[in-house]
This record gives structure tokens, C-alpha cells and sequence, in this order.
């Protein structure tokens, strides 16, 4: 292992792309549920945008076949541009290699659609010829079936590249709790999109620290009214 894959993800050291997550790609995956995998990615992008990680979306036949990135993915990026392709392998597009070089990182954090296709293939070839480390987010991609997705991931890691999930990508970039400029952002993220470990936030904050709920708007509890106590039970 090289030593520089030995170093931890940090703000300053990762870039992200994310690789058609569109929804004719996500209706073909089966590897893992796509609600999850919608909010897996969501939460990854979030993640970037708290520690303003550089990002690159592409995109593949938009019009043609595989319809428009998420909505939930694009609002986190207001008028970021997206850059379509016609190659399944994202390392075919002049456009993708510029966005990566313009970046200047080598560690490529990747989420994208289908794993055994689009992430292999850019995975290799950026790493041949383009020099780069790529961490691949495992939970923020998916594959065709259970198979075609863990034997991709295997063929890439045999390559070089390192698995990750995207809750571990965003601790990684906090690493310090005593990080307060991005602490209340990454609690908030958290509690949004981390399932029960965000449900376990949520309790701390109000039972422990006595924290108001974070609804929305107000909802009133009413107390307890035992109700008589019915004939047949007398």
C-alpha cells in the first residue's frame, strides 16, 4: 500500500464526483434499497458542502435514456453545471479529466451509477492514467444486482482502490469533535440522514441536554387521562 493512501481523508486533501445518479440508472439497481441509496448520496453531497470539498456531477444521455440527476443532489450544488457525457466511462470525457485537474487533488472520493460499469471503468482509468486515488463511497453506489455490485467492488479494490461509506467519508473530513466551525452543520446532517445513529442525536439533545425538538412547527402534548374503568372489568 502506497503511503499516501495511509493518509485519512481530510478537507484539504479530497475532491468528490458523483456519476450519473439519474433515474433510469437507479431503476436498474438492485443491490441495495434506493430510497436508502438516494439518501446515502444526498447525505454525502451535504457532506461536501459543509467542508466545501471540491465536486464535479456528470451525467450520461440525460435526454437520450437516462433522465435528470436527482433534484435533492442539485439543490445542494445551486448552479453548479453539470457535465454530460455520452461514454459510460466518465475518464472518456475531456470535460470530466479538466474539472478533476482544475480541482488539484488526487483523492477522488466517487458515489455513482451502476457500480460494475460506470465507477469500474472511471475508477481504472483514472487511476492509470490519471495518477489518482480513488475512495470508492460502497453505501452511495449501487449495482444491477448484489453480485454485480460486491464484485466490483472487489475487482477495484484488488486495483488499488479504497472502499469507503459516506457516513465514514464525512467523519473522516470532521475527524474533531473540538471542530466547532463545522460541528452544528455536521449534527444537523446527522439527524437528517444518518437513520438511528441521527435518532440517538436527537435523544441526547432532548432528554440529555434538554434541547427543544426540531420540528418544524409546535405540536402540544396533551397529559395522560386514565379513562374509567369498564363494567366487565368491575
Amino acid at each position: 500500500m502506497s503511503q499516501s493512501k495511509l493518509e485519512v481523508l481530510t478537507p484539504q486533501n479530497a475532491q468528490l464526483i458523483f456519476i450519473d445518479h439519474q433515474p433510469q440508472m437507479a431503476f436498474g439497481v438492485q443491490s441495495i434499497d434506493r430510497q436508502v441509496l438516494k439518501n446515502n448520496t444526498v447525505g454525502l453531497a451535504k457532506a461536501a458542502k459543509i467542508f466545501k470539498i471540491p465536486t464535479t456531477i456528470t451525467t450520461v444521455e440525460t435526454q437520450g435514456f437516462s433522465g435528470y440527476t436527482y433534484p435533492e443532489l442539485l439543490d445542494v450544488f445551486p448552479n453548479q453545471k453539470v457535465l454530460e457525457r455520452t461514454s459510460m466511462n466518465s475518464w472518456d470525457d475531456q470535460k470530466v479529466r479538466d474539472a478533476l485537474k482544475a480541482n488539484g487533488r488526487k483523492k477522488v472520493v466517487v458515489s455513482g451509477l451502476w457500480t460494475e460499469v460506470c465507477n469500474t471503468t472511471f475508477a481504472l482509468c483514472a487511476m492509470l492514467e490519471g495518477g489518482y486515488e480513488i475512495y470508492m463511497v460502497a453505501d452511495a453506489s449501487g449495482g444491477t444486482s448484489k453480485e454485480a455490485h460486491d464484485y466490483a467492488m472487489q475487482r477495484m479494490v484488488q486495483a488499488g482502490v479504497v472502499p469507503v461509506t459516506w457516513q465514514q467519508v464525512l467523519l473522516e473530513w470532521q475527524r474533531d469533535w473540538a471542530r466547532k466551525d463545522s460541528y452544528d452543520a455536521v449534527m444537523e446532517l446527522v439527524k437528517a440522514h444518518s437513520g438511528a445513529y441521527g435518532m440517538g442525536v436527537d435523544y441526547a439533545y432532548t432528554m440529555v441536554h434538554k434541547a427543544a425538538p426540531r420540528t418544524q412547527t409546535p405540536h402540544e402534548a396533551l397529559a395522560p387521562v386514565p379513562a374509567p374503568a369498564s363494567k366487565a372489568a368491575e
